[in-house]
């Protein structure tokens, strides 16, 4: 198959695309900079320049391809209403490249668009009052195309993609108890998250491509319900320091951004049995615990990336 890829080289794209390259597909990925061209060029991709704003050069890229795999989004998180048009329009410009071919089209959002406080499972319908609500739009203009002779599927990925190189929240955490001689959890720590290694995470999305029916939802989950309590615990027993508990409030504070502290407050168990069931994929990498261990989390570079991003503002 041919597929053509938009967000390859980002965090969890440059697996992706060495997954599906493995695989024995052929690969074009969407590029905006030099940069970007010479690493899908490194993974054996071919290049397609262009970006999310160039909606002409998406539709070329996805005419010319035997199914599209559409991770990037970006824009300025402190405006959702445009981050969702400009998602909403990439989505638009790739689909109806593909009506009517039975071709598959693979979009991405995230588990946090499940409700709170219980296991949502992949049946589950978004919430709107959701932390991640601003997805929603994008899943549903996906999934839409199914009724125009698309392939279409959506996965939502786990808030925490792990692996080398991680800039999202977990090392985040790690970074504030650096600062502040302390692993920190919020409340009683008993709150859930979802997680998944970021290899398994490139083997939900191939197969994605090879096999979805036409409007599924999957989970990119490998482990359902990782509590914070024993992530601040591996951190603090690594780092030597004690770990203690914080109201909201204080660990804004500590972690120096009161988003991440909304985000480390959530409970948001997510199930991935039916995924693994219709894609028949089992996660055999590291668990996120054992990835603290034995991966690159604690390193001065890790820290230092994770400021760069979460106290930039």
């Amino acid at each position: 198959m041919h597929v053509f890829v938009t967000g390859g080289t980002g965090q969890t794209g440059p697996a992706v695309v060495a997954e599906l390259v493995a695989a024995g597909h052929t690969v074009t990925g969407l590029a905006r900079s030099e940069a970007a061209a010479a690493r899908l060029e490194s993974l054996g991709a071919k290049v397609h320049r262009g970006s999310l704003d160039d909606l002409d050069s998406l539709s070329r890229g996805a005419e010319a391809a035997d199914g599209v795999l559409h991770m990037a989004y970006g824009g300025d998180y402190a405006d959702p209403e445009g981050l969702i048009r400009r998602d909403c329009a990439a989505i638009s410009a790739l689909g109806e490249a593909l009506v009517g071919s039975g071709k598959p089209f693979v979009s991405t959002s995230g588990t946090l668009v499940t409700g709170a406080g219980k296991i949502a499972t992949e049946q589950d319908a978004p919430d709107p009052d959701s932390i991640a609500a601003f997805r929603i739009p994008g899943e549903q203009a996906c999934l839409a195309f199914a009724e125009s002779g698309v392939r279409a599927s959506v996965v939502r990925l786990a808030p925490t993609v792990h692996g080398p190189g991680d800039y999202g929240f977990i090392p985040a955490l790690i970074a504030a108890a650096r600062r502040a001689g302390v692993a920190a959890y919020i409340g009683d720590g008993t709150n859930r998250w979802p997680a998944i290694h970021r290899l398994d995470a490139a083997a939900v999305f191939r197969l994605a491509l090879e096999k979805a029916p036409a409007a599924s939802v999957l989970h990119g989950v490998g482990e359902s319900a990782v509590t914070i309590k024993s992530v601040a615990a591996k951190i603090g027993q690594i780092l030597g320091i004690p770990t203690a508990s914080l109201t909201l409030d204080e660990a804004a504070g500590h972690l120096g951004n009161p988003f991440l502290a909304k985000f480390f407050s959530l409970d948001v168990p997510v199930s991935s049995a039916h995924t693994q069931r219709l894609l028949g994929l089992t996660p055999k990498h590291a668990t996120l615990l054992e990835d603290l261990e034995a991966g690159d989390y604690f390193t001065p570079q890790a820290s230092i990336r994770a400021e760069e991003i979460w106290l930039r503002h």
